[in-house]
């Protein structure tokens, strides 16, 4: 630690630049701190999440609005997992978001908005039972996916194909428990996976059978069917096993 100087008139030695001297521990010690909003984050989402299970994320851009079809289709999808006893969680935001925590907000089960804090194009929905806000981006996601028992993904910009893609990884390469993920609405879907087909299997860098990790549909009665039929056997209740994973996310 850098001691105070006693100035000195007759001392012709040059005064240190202290903004030199204190910038690389000042930037350290602010990063460091920040660990603690980061752990703030993750604790305040495991204990408010782990009480809403069984959840479904749902996906969609912000930029979708009310009297668009994709955004009365959200709804209606929201609106009947909600009736049928399952949480909704979405990003929390406008467009789709909003729509899917508007369907289950008016439904039977608590409708979850994970916030994030962005320059533009978030601010949180009115139609939210559990409202949760996130700083980082990297904490949220885990949110996502920890308590979700189904991904249903509607048409979308970067943040939800960042979303598809970080739960098709999770999942292939077992650093998540499997789960339906549920591509809405074929004809938006259909050139990323053609382009899944044609280009990363044909070149190798996926398999054939990393495409049976997602199912396209495009009505809200198929996407309840696609959930209760890979639960029917092994039905909603998480094992100890599957926490275990979950738990090194």
């Amino acid at each position: 630690m850098m001691k105070n100087r006693n100035p000195d008139t007759s001392d012709s030695t040059p005064a240190p630049d202290l903004r030199v001297s204190i910038t690389p521990s000042g930037v350290m010690s602010r990063e460091s701190w920040k660990i603690f909003q980061i752990m703030a984050e993750f604790v305040a989402g495991f204990e408010r999440l782990s009480q809403i299970q069984p959840s479904v994320s749902i996906f969609g851009s912000a930029r979708i609005r009310p009297g668009h079809p994709y955004y009365a289709l959200t709804e209606e999808i929201a609106r009947k997992l909600s009736d049928a006893g399952f949480s909704v969680v979405s990003g929390g935001g406008p467009g789709l978001m909003e729509a899917a925590n508007k369907g289950a907000f008016a439904g039977k089960s608590p409708s979850v908005g994970l916030n994030i804090f962005l320059p533009q194009e978030q601010a949180a929905n009115p139609f939210q039972n559990v409202s949760l806000s996130f700083q980082h981006f990297f904490a949220r996601k885990v949110m996502f996916v920890k308590y979700a028992k189904a991904y249903v993904v509607m048409p979308g910009g970067f943040g939800t194909l960042d979303e598809i893609i970080e739960a098709l990884t999770l999942i292939q390469t077992g650093k998540s428990t499997p789960m339906p993920i549920i591509l809405v609405h074929r004809p938006f879907w259909a050139g990323m996976v053609d382009w899944f087909k044609n280009t990363l299997v044909r070149e190798g860098v996926i398999s054939p059978s990393d495409l049976g990790l997602f199912t396209l549909v495009d009505t809200a009665d198929e996407v309840l069917d696609a959930i209760f039929r890979y639960y029917e056997k092994s039905g909603f209740e998480t094992t100890e096993a599957e926490r275990e994973i979950k738990l090194n996310l």
